[in-house]
């Protein structure tokens, strides 16, 4: 099925969120599912800016797509939004990026059970460096901070504007760790400038020598994932005919490719199953905040 398509980023360009639309648009495009994409970008506060827009302006519209992550669940909470992702329509879930605990190079925390250690001897005395409060990378520290008997309220958690400035905290020795996406850290990892003490996937990946946060005795796993969402208001046929032609984008070997360039772990949950999915990842998130004290 052949269309012009349209797509809403309620995020800046250039971030995660974009990246998803534009390797959407350059896929699709290249795989004939359709014959062009519009994208619109409405950026602020972790997507609470764009989605009233998203869900007053587009209603209905049966050839649009918003591309959202677990981001916008815990923002929509801390900035207590009147909005809910459960108020768009859940299409299919595409990606997810699991998240990376990292130490400076020559940190005393050689292992991830070291850094435990120390977080639930002390959780005040160990500033963690990652994005926004109350994104993926605090909602990781606050877990974890759970899994291993520390108060999540109690956690030093250190928020900077984007991966760069974390990274220069770490490297500057002003914070303990750091967590954000693995992408945001390999090249320091590589370079040994960072040690990387364990990741928050459901398995060891290849080419990565660190174990997951399960297997260092840390309870938790964690994926930032993404995926795409139809305006309310839209039929029954018109949500079909959009799931049909997402998940025949997945099957491509052009997305197969897309996503291995990108560090992406591809997850493709469509239609009921997403919707159900969101549902519960809605009530985790949201009682996670409210243990740190955020929502």
């Amino acid at each position: 099925m052949l269309f012009r398509s349209k797509m809403f980023v309620p995020a800046a360009p250039g971030g995660g969120w974009d990246q998803t639309a534009r390797t959407l648009e350059q896929v699709l495009r290249a795989t004939h599912l359709v014959k062009g994409v519009q994208i619109t970008n409405v950026g602020g506060a972790g997507g609470a800016v764009g989605l009233p827009q998203f869900i007053n302006q587009w209603k209905g519209q049966g050839n649009a797509l918003m591309v959202a992550g677990m981001v916008m669940v815990g923002a929509l909470i801390t900035n207590k939004s009147p909005f809910k992702i459960t108020q768009v329509t859940p299409i299919a879930g595409l990606t997810g990026e699991f998240e990376a605990l990292v130490v400076p190079a020559q940190s005393p925390f050689k292992t991830a059970k070291d850094f435990a250690d120390a977080l639930k001897a002390n959780p005040e005395k160990v500033p963690v460096a990652g994005g926004s409060a109350g994104g993926t990378d605090h909602i990781l520290l606050g877990m974890i901070a759970k899994a291993i008997g520390a108060p999540p309220t109690k956690v030093s958690y250190v928020a900077f504007a984007g991966g760069g400035p974390a990274v220069a905290a770490l490297l500057g020795n002003q914070v303990a760790a750091g967590i954000s996406g693995y992408g945001e850290f390999s090249e320091q990892i590589k370079a040994g400038k960072l040690r990387l003490l364990a990741i928050s996937a459901d398995k060891r990946q290849k080419d990565i020598d660190a174990p997951t946060l399960k297997e260092a005795g840390i309870d938790v796993e964690l994926f930032n994932w993404r995926g795409v969402f139809a305006p309310p208001g839209v039929n029954d046929a018109q949500r079909k005919a959009m799931i049909d032609m997402v998940a025949a984008m997945t099957k491509t070997p052009e997305w197969k490719e897309a996503c291995e360039k990108r560090d992406w772990t591809q997850i493709t949950v469509l239609g009921d199953d997403y919707k159900a999915f969101i549902d519960k990842e809605s009530a985790r998130i949201e009682s996670i905040l409210k243990e740190l004290g955020l929502a």
